[in-house]
């Protein structure tokens, strides 16, 4: 199915992958569906949405906004300049894009640009990713038309003032299996031995990367071979442990390789992880970050444990139990099968495409005239 109207939509998302990849996901349908429509991006010039956005051709504006730390720092007392600086920015985006809709992937950059354009007419859709919604999402729930959720958990965080759809994470089309032993010969990897993929998401995780650097002699010395997303903060202390077995990496940006050389990934419990290894069908030791609001990795890993299609690793036991895991699970040919197996179950493989209809139909309910 494909749209002959031309609508223009706007995405505001980043921060971290999590927030924008599933932006992306719904951009990518909603070019094959209304291909003649327009897409802009609105993040922050100095986050991963910078660099992805412009690469994969959408067009990209950003604003000043920056997130509030819960902790007392000299950043906070930037942060009512920088909110009302977003705003103005926001402001004359909205005024001259005239957006038919506006999509919030649920960052702190949404909150600006999100609720300018639903002031200026466009209809407002919402993408919750986690099973406790941020906080920028609660406070544009009052503005939304809709919002697609992940985790049924989620419905009880909202007021009910706007629409819920539990539609799933949207996940990327372009992500996909190749061939394992063309894609293990590109790391330069011999293909007899097995290949253990950590990621600890899109800026890294203290906790895994010291994990890591503990347990990195007692996997490579069984034969393991190791991909390490390190993330850009910590790129500079590990990259010193690269060598013939290990490939030290502060950020990966073709994901569909590394999923395809692995034989089994060690990740944290983000909700856009979680929807792309269901997608794949990867075996993954999850190890939830205990520095997220309401505990929400740990809920996201334990349905998965529970399902009997995903191992965890408590943070507060990486350090010890994280070599022994490894080397137990990588070489048990039926566990990694019946993980891989099990995990689809968890996949809603068509949420890009339910949401991009959905923001069509929305498009098609918007006052803006383009």
């Amino acid at each position: 199915m494909s749209s002959n109207k031309s609508y223009k939509f706007l995405f505001a998302a980043g921060g971290t992958g999590g927030h924008l990849y599933p932006a992306i996901a719904v951009a990518e349908e909603l070019k094959i569906i209304s291909p003649t429509s327009k897409i802009l991006f609105v993040g922050t010039s100095k986050k991963l949405e910078s660099k992805v956005i412009p690469k994969l051709g959408y067009k990209f504006k950003s604003i000043w906004v920056s997130g509030f730390s819960r902790k007392l720092t000299i950043q906070n007392l930037l942060f009512p300049v920088k909110l009302a600086v977003s705003i103005i920015q926001s402001f004359f985006i909205a005024l001259t894009y005239k957006p038919n809709v506006a999509v919030g992937a649920g960052a702190y950059v949404s909150g600006p640009i999100v609720w300018m354009a639903s002031i200026l007419g466009a209809k407002v859709i919402l993408l919750e990713q986690n099973s406790y919604p941020g906080v920028t999402n609660r406070i544009l729930e009052k503005k939304a038309d809709r919002i697609h959720i992940t985790f049924e958990d989620s419905r009880k965080y909202f007021k009910g003032s706007s629409e819920l759809r539990l539609t799933g994470n949207p996940v990327r089309n372009s992500l996909e299996l190749t061939n394992k032993n063309e894609a293990v010969k590109e790391f330069n990897f011999d293909i007899n031995k097995k290949v253990l993929l950590i990621i600890g998401g899109s800026l890294g995780a203290r906790s895994l990367n010291k994990a890591v650097a503990e347990n990195i002699d007692t996997i490579t010395k069984n034969d393991v071979q190791i991909i390490w997303q390190t993330g850009s903060y910590y790129y500079e202390e590990y990259k010193g442990f690269a060598n013939n077995n290990v490939k030290v990496m502060p950020f990966i940006s073709d994901m569909s390789k590394v999923y395809s050389a692995c034989d089994l990934l060690v990740a944290r419990a983000g909700a856009t992880t979680i929807a792309e290894v269901a997608y794949l069908g990867l075996p993954v030791i999850f190890v939830p970050s205990s520095n997220v609001a309401a505990n929400h990795q740990y809920k996201n890993a334990i349905s998965i444990v529970n399902g009997k299609a995903g191992l965890m690793i408590e943070d507060s036991k990486v350090s010890e139990s994280l070599s022994e895991l490894v080397v137990k699970t990588i070489f048990n040919k039926s566990l990694l099968d019946s993980l891989s197996e099990n995990i689809k179950e968890f996949s809603k493989p068509n949420a890009a495409k339910d949401i991009a209809l959905d923001v069509l139909e929305m498009a098609g309910k918007s006052g803006v005239k383009n």
